[in-house]
Formats: C-alpha cells, structure tokens, sequence
C-alpha cells in the first residue's frame, strides 16, 4: 500500500510471464507464430528496464522465426487505436496517461502537440496524491471513487494555465498539504474531489481552447485517465459549446495495451514494407509523439 511501480521489479515480472503471455494471446487468437507476418515491439516512451524487456523479447521472436521487426511510440498507438476504434477521422485528440498529458492534432504526416504539461502529467498528480493517502498505483479509480463519496466541499487550491499548457506540480503539493493540515478521512474525500475538480477544469479549459483555435469539429480521448467519468463529462460539455463531435476511447483500451502496439505496428509496415535490423531494435525512453514521422494516410 501506497508505493508506485518500481522499474526493475516490472521488469522482472515482464519476464517471468512474457512466455505465458505470448502463448496465451495466440491461443486466444487461434492463431499460430506461423500466421503472424509482423513483430511489433514499444520502442519508447516510458520506462527503461520494461522496454528493453519488451525489445528483447521482440528482437528473439523475430530473429528466431525470421519476421520483420517493426518499432512503435506507444503514444502514437495510443492515438491511432483510439482513433480506429471509436470511428473518429480527424480528431483534436487529448492523450492524458501516467506518462502523458497533451493536446494534439495531425498535420503534415506528424501528430502536432497544441497543448501539454508543463511538469508533471495528470495521471502522476493522481497517483502521487493517492500514494500519500494510502493507495496503491494506479490511483485514479479510486481517488474518483473517493471524489464522488464526498461531502462535494470545494477547497481552493492552485489553478494554473498557460495558454493550452498546465501544470500541476504545484496542485499536487497544495492538495498534499491540506490533508496533512486537516488530518481525517473527511478531508481525503473532500481534497480529493477538489484536486479532480481543478485538475480536470485546467484540461478542459485548455482543450476548449484548443478546439476553438483548430476549428476541429471531431475530439477524441485516449489514455488511462480517459476513462474517469467526471472528466468525460466537462470534456463533453466543452465540445456541446464548441460544436464539436465527442468520441471516448473505450475502457478496455485506454490504457497501455499490446493492441495499440500491434495496430500501429501494422500499419506502419504496411504503408512502407520497411523493417529494422535486430541490431537497431533500441528503445527511446523520452520518444516524443512529434518526432514520429507518420508514413500511413489518414
């Protein structure tokens, strides 16, 4: 109770059930190594040890079976899944993670960033909160949970927006001390609802901003936090004003998912019929989104 993830022990865990993880996928599947044409692997972001599992495992299975191998942004899986799933063409996407907090939309074969944090990303402002009072990662159900069985008590704290950037460094620590100020269950219920409120009223601002300023008439959410229903619910209220199409990514594959890797992975090799070498099979732990060139049309 209330520790994070610790990078070297998931990526040990990685390890101990890649296999099973593998075998069971082609099971459910029903599907045989023979039958997969692609190996995709994530290249980047996010931590090191769990990628260079990842890489590694991916590096063996396509050395072994003689497969092309093909590395993904996992943040463009994100993006790209969402996008496919719920239907949306040309979206204002907001991508909001453990590891990410941006507004983005496609523009000359790259997903351009209108927005972001400027230091920590929501899903780190709720799972640092909801490590200091007690939960385990991920934090975000819960603290949602313990928002919404709350006495509803608003409780000032920091809003910051700068243009379509926030930050919530300062929230974090703000939300941090008035628990330890007032000390009692109530006070966790009614900061934590506080700390969604401000939290989510900064995205939504700068989402409203940003739909305003692209003139997009589709928004797309993706992205673990994608699924708090409070937040849903200002982002659509903001699209209703600004006459725009709300789609939501769904639950199952908000978060980080081997299909989102898979999906990407596919479509990159079938617009270009290029693979990498076993030896250039690197991971990239600060892979940003705009950095990827997009070789498929959209």
């Amino acid at each position: 109770e209330g520790s994070g993830i610790h990078p070297r022990d998931a990526s040990r865990h990685h390890c101990q059930i890649s296999d099973k993880v593998f075998r069971n996928s082609l099971t459910a599947a029903k599907l045989s190594i023979k039958d997969i044409d692609v190996i995709s692997y994530s290249a980047g972001p996010g931590l090191g040890p769990c990628l260079r599992v990842g890489a590694v495992i991916a590096r063996t299975l396509a050395a072994f079976h003689d497969k092309p191998l093909v590395p993904v942004n996992h943040a463009v899986g994100h993006v790209e899944l969402g996008a496919m799933l719920t239907g949306a063409g040309d979206p204002l996407v907001l991508l909001v993670s453990g590891g990410h907090t941006m507004i983005l939309a496609f523009s000359e074969h790259r997903w351009r960033i209108f927005g972001e944090t400027l230091d920590i990303t929501i899903g780190q402002l709720l799972d640092q909160f909801g490590r200091h009072i007690g939960f385990s990662s991920p934090c975000g159900d819960r603290i949602e949970q313990l928002a919404s069985q709350s006495s509803g008590d608003y409780q000032s704290l920091p809003y910051v927006v700068k243009g379509n950037d926030v930050s919530f460094s300062g929230l974090l620590t703000a939300a941090i001390r008035a628990v330890s100020d007032q000390g009692n269950e109530l006070a966790c219920g009614d900061v934590s609802y506080s700390l969604q409120e401000t939290a989510f009223s900064m995205i939504t601002e700068a989402v409203e901003r940003a739909l305003s300023f692209t003139s997009k008439r589709q928004f797309l959410v993706v992205g673990g936090v994608a699924a708090n229903k409070r937040l849903a619910g200002m982002l659509k209220t903001a699209c209703k004003r600004q006459s725009s199409k709300f789609y939501l990514c769904p639950a199952e594959f908000a978060g980080d998912n081997g299909a989102q890797i898979a999906w990407v992975g596919m479509l990159q090799y079938m617009a270009t019929r290029k693979n990498i070498e076993i030896e250039e099979a690197l991971v990239y732990q600060s892979w940003r989104i705009d950095e990827v060139e997009v070789a498929w049309n959209r």
